[in-house]
């Protein structure tokens, strides 16, 4: 978090919005000055990120996550991109995806990208992404050269329990949609999620590390239809 936001001082303004945690972040953020630092109850990562949207005076958004890192080239193809202010309302980026601080060069991520940088009129995401949010932009969408650095996996624990959240978020977006899962979704859906990144998606030239990554990635998978079962169930009574 210092890493970060020592690189988010070129901003005109840098927003930290945070759901209560238990960690040193609140103290790390209010240790700059230039950070506003906003305490917000987690109802789903859509809804937090619309919040920090709204909650910003300026046009330009670049929303940066607690674990990802901005490197000096892509910072400065963002400071050069805001000043020739193209008609272009979105950007994504490529991510480089570090897995215990060691690049993951597979295992599905080797062509991630995300949008990381829009115009606050022309882009919002959508309600019906309660996990994995999808920007909804009006207009034109441009793609940044730079890779932004992604340090989502720090250790086997965490990662775990992240991918366990996202399960039971993605169960809960499935289940208000009226999504009916059918015996492959039940049984094999987790499997062919493993098999598919760890043998067409090539998790397995990534060894150990990329064996881990696709079963965590897979297990989150077999929780989103635990959860769904639940909600079913739930429903009924």
């Amino acid at each position: 978090m210092r890493e970060l936001l020592t690189d988010l001082d070129f901003a005109d303004e840098v927003i930290v919005v945070d759901s209560y945690s238990k960690d040193k972040t609140k103290e790390i953020a209010q240790s700059f000055p230039y950070v506003t630092f906003i305490e917000h109850p987690f109802q789903n990562f859509t809804a937090q990120r619309n919040f920090a949207i709204d909650m910003a005076r300026n046009n330009w958004i670049l929303f940066i996550d607690a674990d990802e890192r901005l490197t000096p080239e892509l910072k400065q193809e963002i400071l050069e991109t805001v000043e020739r202010n193209e008609p272009v309302n979105a950007y994504l980026f490529y991510r480089k995806f570090f897995f215990k601080r060691k690049v993951l060069h597979f295992s599905g991520w080797q062509t991630d990208r995300i949008f990381r940088l829009f115009r606050k009129d022309k882009a919002r995401y959508t309600a019906k992404r309660l996990v994995h949010e999808k920007l909804d932009v009006d207009g034109r969408i441009g793609v940044f050269r730079n890779k932004l650095i992604h340090y989502s996996y720090a250790d086997y624990e965490s990662y775990k329990g992240k991918m366990l959240t996202y399960g039971k978020l993605k169960a809960r977006e499935k289940f208000q949609s009226g999504f009916k899962p059918t015996f492959f979704h039940w049984h094999g859906h987790a499997l062919y999620n493993f098999l598919y990144q760890y043998l067409v998606r090539l998790g397995i030239l990534d060894g150990q590390k990329g064996f881990v990554i696709c079963y965590l990635n897979a297990l989150s998978v077999r929780e989103r239809y635990r959860e769904l079962r639940k909600l079913y169930r739930d429903d009924k009574k």
